[in-house]
């Protein structure tokens, strides 16, 4: 899909564990601030239970889960958006992404002192989108300064622009994130071409000490608290854990140690899933033959589209879609029985595909 998830925070984060853990790509870590000058970028499988139980319905030789492009970009520090730290490089980096995961520092440690000296994770997201914040207000200042000449000569599309891009400087000189702006889909063409910094989607991940991973502590409930008004989604993860976690070569190794640190599944895979959903993405099965697969489509693409993501020959001779419901596999047991119960449906080119649909292409070329 060529989507891209970034993840950012302050420096001593735990950013960098947390994308090691769920990256194929591993990145240094270091104690020290401004210690990494460049992004680094990473795929991700995504964790899907469904293709797993698909599999024991319908065999095949190979699993392919889908999968997640993930940036880990360099700590932030205040004053990032006038060039403090690594500074514009940074938010370069943040552009180029379609949604962001925020880690927050939710732990103490004497030995790694945090850049601001104190821990406290709200004061942190303050500083983040602060950073943004002066960034988008620098681009939109721009374009008010080049439509105001246009409508001064009565270009009415200009005037039409101008007050919506008034309306977006308004919400931002209030210190409020774009994302956080009511607005029309019309409203929103005006900016699209700015790729806003505070307009992206954003998902807050809480990393706590190990002794606070299944509960959260004070530090957490602040976030909660500050947040309660927003939208955005806030994921609890101990960051030592899951890098411990995802040392172990072995499943057997790894349930005993997420049995012992009371867990049922590593909290990187809660995190995988909710970028996956944040950048508005689902997930349809092929199966039989060789492999059963998941693909990556946008929420509300139809089928020709998706067939296109297996081969561009299937969108372009796209013919139907057979469609079995996943629950329903799960209930009657076989393909064959699903025909059997009159749970397979043929689509035609209109059909939007649904999260978790079991997908058989038909088509000439």
């Amino acid at each position: 899909m060529g989507l891209k998830c970034g993840i950012v925070g302050l420096t001593n984060s735990g950013k960098t564990t947390l994308f090691n853990c769920i990256s194929n790509t591993k990145a240094t870590i270091t104690d020290f601030a401004y210690s990494t000058s460049k992004s680094n970028i990473g795929v991700c499988a995504v964790p899907d239970e469904r293709l797993i139980h698909i599999n024991s319905f319908i065999a095949a030789e190979k699993l392919v889960f889908a999968t997640l492009d993930v940036v880990d970009i360099p700590g932030l520090a205040k004053g990032s958006s006038q060039g403090e730290g690594i500074g514009n490089s940074f938010l370069g980096d943040v552009r180029q992404c379609d949604a962001l995961v925020h880690v927050l520092r939710c732990f103490d440690n004497a030995s790694l002192p945090h850049i601001e000296g104190s821990v406290d994770p709200v004061r942190d997201i303050e500083i983040v989108d602060f950073e943004l914040q002066v960034k988008d207000m620098e681009q939109i200042e721009r374009k008010i300064a080049k439509v105001e000449k246009a409508a001064k000569v009565g270009d009415k599309t200009a005037r039409h622009d101008l007050e919506v891009l008034l309306k977006y400087k308004k919400h931002i000189e209030n210190f409020q994130n774009i994302r956080t702006l009511d607005v029309t889909d019309e409203e929103r063409e005006v900016v699209a071409d700015m790729m806003l910094l505070t307009e992206k989607p954003m998902l807050y991940v809480c990393n706590v000490n190990d002794k606070d991973a299944l509960s959260g502590n004070a530090y957490v409930q602040q976030v909660a608290d500050y947040l309660n008004s927003q939208k955005d989604e806030i994921l609890t993860v101990a960051g030592k854990i899951e890098s411990e976690i995802a040392e172990l070569e072995s499943e057997e190794d790894r349930l005993e140690f997420l049995k012992d640190a009371g867990l049922t599944e590593p909290g990187v895979n809660r995190l995988i899933r909710a970028a996956y959903k944040l950048l508005n993405l689902i997930s349809f099965f092929t199966v039989g033959g060789k492999e059963n697969r998941a693909w990556t489509i946008k929420r509300g693409m139809l089928a020709p589209q998706a067939a296109g993501t297996i081969h561009s020959d299937l969108e372009r001779g796209f013919i139907r879609a057979e469609v079995i419901k996943y629950q329903d596999l799960v209930t009657c047991g076989s393909e064959l029985k699903c025909k059997e119960a009159g749970k397979l449906s043929v689509e035609g080119k209109s059909y939007e595909v649904q999260d978790g649909d079991i997908l058989h292409i038909r088509f000439n070329v």
